[in-house]
Parts: C-alpha cells; structure tokens; sequence
C-alpha cells in the first residue's frame, strides 16, 4: 500500500478520514528533508486566502504525517487536491518516523506546486486546522510553535460560502465511492 505525506489540512483526522473520506490504515508522524512547507500557494479560484504548499530547500526539514492509504484513497487525494487541473502535483519525498515503525518506506507521495503567491495569507479557520492535526500526531514543539506563528488572517465570507458548495461536492463524491 502507497503512503501519502500531509503537512497542511490533510493532517487533521476531521478532514483527511472526514470530509475527503480516506480511511488510513496508519498514521505515522514524519519528517522530510530537502523539503519546506510554505503557507503562500493560492487557492485553485480566486479567494483571498492561501494554502500550505511543499517546496523544494536542500538545507530544510518539515514535519507532517504520513498516511499509510490504499491505492484508490491516494488518487482520491489528488482528485479532490485538484492534481488533474494543476493545483498541485503529485511528488515523492524522503521521509523519516520521528520513532521507530515497522514497515515504514522511507518515502512517500505528496502533493507541491509551483504557484505562490507571497501576498496571500492562510485563513485562521485553515490554520486551526493545521494546527489541530499537528497536535493530534504529535509533532514537535517546535514546529507546532512555528504553526502558530504563522500570520493568518480572519476567514473571508466568500470563502465560507465556496466551502460549503465543496463540501456537497465531496459529500456527493463519497456516496458514490461507498
């Protein structure tokens, strides 16, 4: 089975077994390096908010979760990530367990872009969210404070009404996959 590495919404169990309805079969708190998460990729329509994104930075390390999914789970992801109109992209990044596990890979899928947009913040709503899946896999401290620190910004009514057309959306799609 493929591993996916989430380092933005998609660590929180309320949004990646929740609203996408990927069921994982482990979760396992993970660092990359060569890699740095970045809260400035904008979102796929024109909103005012951005979105965590995965970058390319040989002296960096990150820290997300890696996600032990099934083969039609991982192009869930990338369907509802928006990977076949170029959200993202598909990537394969180091990964290492911040302890010891058993069958882990070494290496798992993720997701990057190469759109950014430094002008743009994350909404608090997302970065509470980032935040809580961080906590709920214990990440370290450290990165869990730089989380916190990151400048946000109150979420913008037309954000709240897009995000509830999505999640329909979503809804509609997981009927049809069960």
């Amino acid at each position: 089975m493929p591993w996916y590495f989430a380092y933005g919404s998609n660590m929180q169990s309320a949004t990646l077994r929740g609203r996408r309805g990927v069921a994982w079969t482990r979760a396992v708190a993970a660092r990359v390096r060569g890699w740095r998460v970045v809260f400035d990729k904008p979102p796929l329509v024109p909103m005012p908010h951005a979105f965590a994104n995965l970058v390319p930075d040989g002296g960096a390390e990150s820290f997300g979760v890696a996600f032990e999914v099934r083969v039609e789970d991982l192009a869930h992801i990338e369907l509802t990530e928006g990977v076949l109109v170029g959200n993202y992209a598909p990537v394969v990044v180091p990964v290492e367990p911040l302890a010891p596990v058993d069958g882990f890979p070494g290496e798992a899928f993720s997701l990057t872009s190469d759109r950014r947009d430094p002008s743009l913040a994350p909404s608090t709503r997302y970065m509470a969210m980032v935040i809580e899946g961080a906590l709920e896999h214990g990440l370290p401290a450290p990165w869990v404070a730089m989380l916190r620190a990151v400048r946000c910004e109150p979420e913008h009514p037309a954000v709240q009404a897009m995000r509830a057309v999505i999640d329909e959306a979503l809804r509609r799609r997981l009927r049809r996959r069960e």
